[in-house]
């Protein structure tokens, strides 16, 4: 078990499974441009499209004179039409909860103004003192600058916080940051791993009852 000061979770792939909405935001976005879309969820392309800001993905997937124009574009897409295609695990409250009433929780993620309205959305705004995203900072993930703001916002060191990330953006973040980090999923092999909800609370807190 573990005894931290504050718990950080990564969004995508962590608290949701969201490849769909991801990809369907960024095919709008490159369709409007002419740009190739997206098909396939396991290609490196779609990769970047869920772990990377969109600034970083807009610029590695479009043409260079597109860019600008396409994050124009993209902050009048209104992504709650998105959110339904996001999928929650069954024991991410049930943790969520559980983890709450011990530790103060954050979110440290690469979305942007979605952020609020997927936890609205979902119902989860209650459980998080604290959300930082790309907008909050200047270098988003792999850079450990919203680590270290969501620690400082808590009111934590960095190395008193748990991070809570599913991909090689997330480790690094947490390793520049000096932030412990466990993996969620199958994609970082790496330290502590953990493949749901129901596990992470057990390895941070015990099993219920304990």
């Amino acid at each position: 078990m573990f005894d931290p000061g504050a718990v950080v979770f990564d969004c995508d792939g962590v608290l949701f499974e969201s490849h769909s909405a991801n990809l369907a935001y960024y095919n709008r976005i490159f369709a409007e441009f002419n740009c190739p879309l997206i098909s396939d969820p396991l290609s490196a392309e779609a990769h970047i499209c869920h772990t990377a800001s969109s600034p970083v993905v807009l610029a590695q997937l479009m043409k260079a004179t597109d860019v600008e124009a396409a994050l124009r574009f993209s902050r009048d897409i209104d992504f709650r039409e998105f959110i339904p295609l996001m999928t929650e695990p069954s024991d991410l409250k049930p943790a969520l909860k559980r983890l709450s009433e011990r530790f103060p929780l954050a979110v440290a993620t690469n979305r942007g103004n979605s952020m609020q309205k997927v936890l609205e959305y979902f119902d989860l705004s209650q459980f998080f003192e604290v959300v930082v995203t790309s907008r909050d900072v200047e270098n988003p993930k792999p850079a450990p600058d919203m680590l270290l703001l969501a620690a400082r916002r808590i009111g934590v060191s960095p190395r008193d916080c748990l991070f809570i990330g599913d991909s090689e953006l997330d480790q690094i973040a947490a390793a520049e940051g000096e932030m412990p980090f466990i993996a969620f999923g199958e994609t970082v092999m790496v330290g502590h791993r953990v493949s749901t909800h129901s596990e992470l609370a057990n390895m941070i807190i015990g099993p219920v009852g304990e």
